[in-house]
């Protein structure tokens, strides 16, 4: 089986390679100029990009050609066999249209060879959170049809939710509904984003402060957590370690130190997005 992963499920090259899956960059742009990430730099610098954004910087993201998912995937299709791509939600972008007409061209072009995708239905923490045990369970020699039907029970328990600092990169981005209501960022509204079982993202309550929104991460995981020391904890942040410290010191002392939290830069496709100071969670949940 031939694993592909892409850097909007915040994984990076070095851990893909590591798990033997081929990774698909997701440029992002500065004005006129792409950046390819693990390209254009070898090392994502989270605190870099993310004070570019508060310097005034609004990136902008746009996904890929059919021609480039040809080049991607065709050496996967010349070797044969089977090969699975679990990718960021589709939900998100049009990109993965030109995925499908270039795997439909190449599965005309070598007839028998077998692709599959699983849709982790998420972006950044959300989709790492998931992707980690597919790739576990890929590296112990699960079948691709053990992953799948795993994947189609278990996808929606991984919930994802987080806070955005800065309100005005979402209003640029248009990429989250129920937004409008929550243009308060000079009296300290905190919008709560959560991922929905659609893939999409989805603002669905305000508090005030960042006290209070870590709070509320933190009550999410305790009230949705489903058997969370057993599965991966993601804790990202968009260069906010001092408040992501603050949630996991939170964390362990409602579930113990034996919860096994991840750590990670929120990748800057996303971030291109959601800006710069926030701080989300990702873990097994009864429901998202």
């Amino acid at each position: 089986m031939q694993l592909f992963v892409d850097s909007d499920c915040d994984i990076s090259r070095k851990e893909a390679e590591s798990y033997g899956a081929t990774f698909i960059p997701m440029p992002y742009y500065i004005g006129e100029q792409e950046v390819v990430p693990y390209e254009d730099w070898e090392e994502f610098d989270g605190h870099a990009f993310y004070d570019s954004l508060r310097k005034g910087t609004l990136p902008t993201t746009a996904g890929l050609s059919a021609a480039k998912y040809i080049e991607i995937f065709e050496p996967a299709f010349k070797k044969g066999g089977e090969i699975l791509y679990p990718h960021f939600s589709a939900a998100m972008t049009v990109t993965f249209n030109a995925m499908h007409q270039a795997i439909d061209e190449l599965k005309a072009k070598y007839p028998g060879v077998r692709f599959e995708e699983i849709d982790l239905k998420a972006i950044t923490i959300g989709a790492y959170v998931s992707l980690l045990e597919i790739l576990q369970m890929a590296k112990d020699g699960k079948s691709i049809d053990e992953i799948l039907a795993w994947a189609k029970e278990e996808i929606d328990h991984f919930a994802c939710y987080f806070f955005v600092d800065d309100l005005r990169f979402f209003a640029h981005s248009g990429r989250v509904s129920h937004f409008s209501g929550f243009m308060g960022n000079l009296i300290g509204i905190k919008p709560i984003i959560q991922i929905n079982d659609e893939g999409k993202m989805d603002s669905i309550g305000k508090v005030t402060g960042r006290k209070n929104a870590l709070k509320a991460l933190v009550k999410y995981v305790e009230d949705l957590g489903d058997d969370i020391k057993n599965h991966p904890f993601v804790l990202g942040d968009t260069d906010a370690p001092e408040l992501a410290n603050i949630v996991e010191r939170m964390l362990r002392e409602k579930f113990g130190d034996d919860l096994k939290i991840v750590r990670c830069y929120c990748n800057p496709t996303a971030g291109s997005h959601s800006g710069p100071d926030g701080v989300g969670v990702a873990f097994h949940a009864k429901h998202r």
